[in-house]
């Protein structure tokens, strides 16, 4: 599961690893982005990639309960195929959702853990999404997105069983815009658990009205 994620990287920064030649869209700095919320993410469309806003959280064109968005923060890769919400998306809608870490919580002990995850070689990375866009009972317009997730490397199992499909530099353009759909379902893997690493964050994390440096901040386990 992915249910917090930090994007805290500079913009200009964004915008050269992700390879956007300019955007009048911008985002500050955000240490802990939750569901619900409208974040960054980039699609290919007319042979360009775009940067904007999604709303966390998918709504399916076919709905009319904005609602229903709470329930579908993550797709589960396995089964992708198999949910009408996802099928077609995967065909034309795949987006990619940058980050700089991303935060699970540990149950051992009787006590819960926050940990926030990064990788060890590259400061920004990209999560890979899936985006639709509905019109809801009132006639608004509302684009939303969903972080894809796979089952967790044998490393990241000793924090949580889920993880996000984190994409390598090389597979963000294939993910973004290949044909070839038996292809792309080859990314939705683990990353390489020697690439990454994991530490202990305050518990203020946990309420998605704190949003500093503090939530990024190691923490010492008492």
């Amino acid at each position: 599961m992915c249910g917090r994620f930090s994007f805290a990287t500079e913009w200009e920064e964004v915008l050269r690893e992700f390879l956007i030649p300019t955007s009048q869209y911008t985002d500050r700095p955000r240490y802990n982005v939750a569901p619900g919320q409208l974040i960054t993410a980039i699609i290919f469309g007319h042979g360009e990639r775009r940067i904007g806003p999604l709303k966390w959280g998918l709504i399916p064109h076919f709905s009319k309960d904005a609602s229903v968005g709470y329930k579908m923060i993550n797709a589960r890769a396995e089964t992708l195929e198999d949910k009408p919400s996802y099928r077609k998306l995967l065909d034309r809608k795949r987006c990619l959702i940058p980050a700089d870490g991303y935060y699970e919580w540990k149950r051992e002990a009787g006590k819960t853990t926050p940990y926030r995850i990064v990788l060890r070689d590259r400061p920004l990375f990209a999560m890979a999404g899936l985006y639709d866009t509905c019109i809801n009972i009132e006639g608004e317009k509302i684009s939303s997105c969903t972080i894809v997730t796979t089952a967790a490397s044998e490393w990241m199992a000793t924090i949580h069983e889920r993880m996000p499909v984190i994409l390598t530099k090389e597979a963000e353009e294939a993910w973004l815009s290949a044909d070839d759909f038996q292809y792309v379902k080859q990314l939705l893997r683990p990353y390489d658990a020697e690439k990454m690493r994991a530490y202990p964050v305050s518990p203020l994390v946990g309420n998605v009205k704190n949003d500093s440096t503090l939530c990024i901040s190691e923490a010492t386990i008492p």
